[in-house]
């Protein structure tokens, strides 16, 4: 019997992912899988997302239940493992018999015959020992190490989050990133409200901003308002970083794909120019939308090398991170970084930083942001950059943020606990979207 549509996906996702470095996300909204029909689209990223959110969990019951080591199974044999029992301790909709015997038909598939009976044999012994109320584990998690592995995060980012924002934040963190995030988009303009009702598309107000919806329910990509681009979708912490840019009338995203945040400093500074640039082809491919915009210029360039002779009244370097803020929506980042990671990057980040600071016009401002709760990455990033130098300063956000909520741009009340020194800082878990960094500096 054929595997279903549905399991075949995330298999094959789950395979691309562990040996490609692929990201998961990207892969499920690829060409490849455009003819999968909706059902089994939303199932394959339930199961993809699910069992990578809860993959060292899930190799716990595996390594319980086997004679075997997991790094002595093919990696199709512990695919399919994650996948059924994945299903066994999350989806209770879904019958064990229908886990189990979907997993070993994915092994057959594989042409790893060989090992069905020892999938059967394990995914049957996990059925048995029943599923477990995890959430109100993690909530309990009297330490980091207690937490992290109730939690299915590496210890030693756990211990991270402990030590710099204590042990209740971290448990948030570590909640949020376990749970399926809301879909979160900027609007535009006030046609598109009715027209995505009109679609099928069920929305909620924004948490932090007034021109954010929450998707509740619908299929967002499949509206014309969004083919169109007259919506993007862009968590709220990502929208919030772009306002704080502010107004001006030559403004640079150095660092622009996938596009939302330059579409949305090209909207709300319609008679500005607005240059985009992005340096790797398969990301640029990303920015096509943003040429359909009149007053947007897309540039192919090195963000460590900007190749304008102009200066910029405006500039956002939303720089590459380890992504530490997002993992409830790219969960496989927290099985790749490693902690000397956080030595190599903010290297580039500096860079970055540097060459964008030399384009700022005197009376100019740049925001430098990321989306990693790590301090190396953000904090060290700004001092290192400006250490030495009297021409740069940083400016508080507090007034910028202050300034967003008398406007009625932001409706998010408690503008201190969105603040960290001078410095904007989103914890995603404590606050209602990723976690965000983002400084604000002004050239004198």
């Amino acid at each position: 019997m054929a595997v279903s549509p549905a399991r075949a996906v995330a298999f094959e996702i789950l395979l691309r992912v562990e040996r490609e470095n692929s990201y998961a996300a990207e892969l499920l909204h690829s060409d490849s899988f455009a003819k999968v029909s909706s059902r089994d689209h939303g199932l394959a990223t339930e199961l993809v997302m699910g069992v990578l959110r809860w993959q060292s969990l899930l190799d716990q019951r595996i390594a319980g239940a086997s004679s075997q080591k997991l790094e002595r199974l093919d990696g199709e044999v512990l695919a399919a493992l994650r996948l059924g029992v994945y299903q066994l301790l999350f989806l209770t909709r879904v019958p064990a018999r229908a886990a189990i015997f979907e997993s070993v038909e994915l092994v057959k598939a594989a042409r790893k015959r060989s090992a069905t009976s020892f999938v059967n044999a394990i995914l049957r012994k996990i059925a048995g020992a029943g599923a477990v109320d995890i959430f109100a584990k993690i909530a309990g998690s009297p330490d980091a190490s207690t937490l992290n592995r109730n939690a299915a995060h590496p210890a030693w980012l756990v211990a991270r989050w402990v030590e710099h924002y204590g042990l209740e934040a971290a448990r948030q963190i570590c909640v949020h990133d376990q749970k399926v995030p809301d879909a979160a988009i900027h609007i535009h303009d006030s046609e598109s409200v009715s027209e995505l009702t009109t679609a099928g598309v069920e929305l909620a107000p924004g948490q932090l901003l007034t021109a954010a919806r929450r998707v509740r329910a619908g299929d967002i990509t499949a509206t014309r308002a969004y083919q169109e681009g007259r919506i993007s979708i862009q968590d709220e912490a990502s929208q919030l970083v772009a306002l704080l840019a502010g107004r001006g009338e030559k403004i640079l995203d150095c660092c622009a794909a996938p596009g939302s945040k330059a579409s949305l400093l090209a909207r709300r500074n319609p008679r500005a120019k607005v240059f985009a640039t992005e340096l790797h082809p398969h990301r640029a491919r990303l920015l096509q939308s943003l040429r359909r915009m009149p007053n947007v210029h897309v540039v192919a360039a090195d963000a460590r090398h900007l190749p304008f002779s102009i200066a910029f009244d405006r500039i956002l370097a939303d720089v590459p991170c380890s992504g530490t803020g997002t993992l409830a929506r790219n969960p496989e980042i927290k099985w790749r970084l490693k902690a000397e990671d956080l030595h190599d990057l903010p290297t580039r980040q500096v860079a970055i930083l540097k060459s964008a600071l030399a384009q700022l016009a005197i009376g100019g401002r740049l925001v430098y942001s990321t989306c990693s709760l790590e301090r190396e990455e953000n904090e060290a990033v700004v001092e290192s950059a400006l250490d030495g130098t009297t021409e740069f300063k940083v400016i508080d956000c507090k007034e910028e943020l202050e300034q967003l909520s008398q406007s009625g741009e932001m409706c998010w009340k408690d503008i201190a606990s969105l603040l960290a020194g001078p410095y904007l800082r989103t914890i995603a878990g404590v606050h209602p979207c990723d976690g965000f960094f983002a400084a604000m500096i002004e050239r004198r």
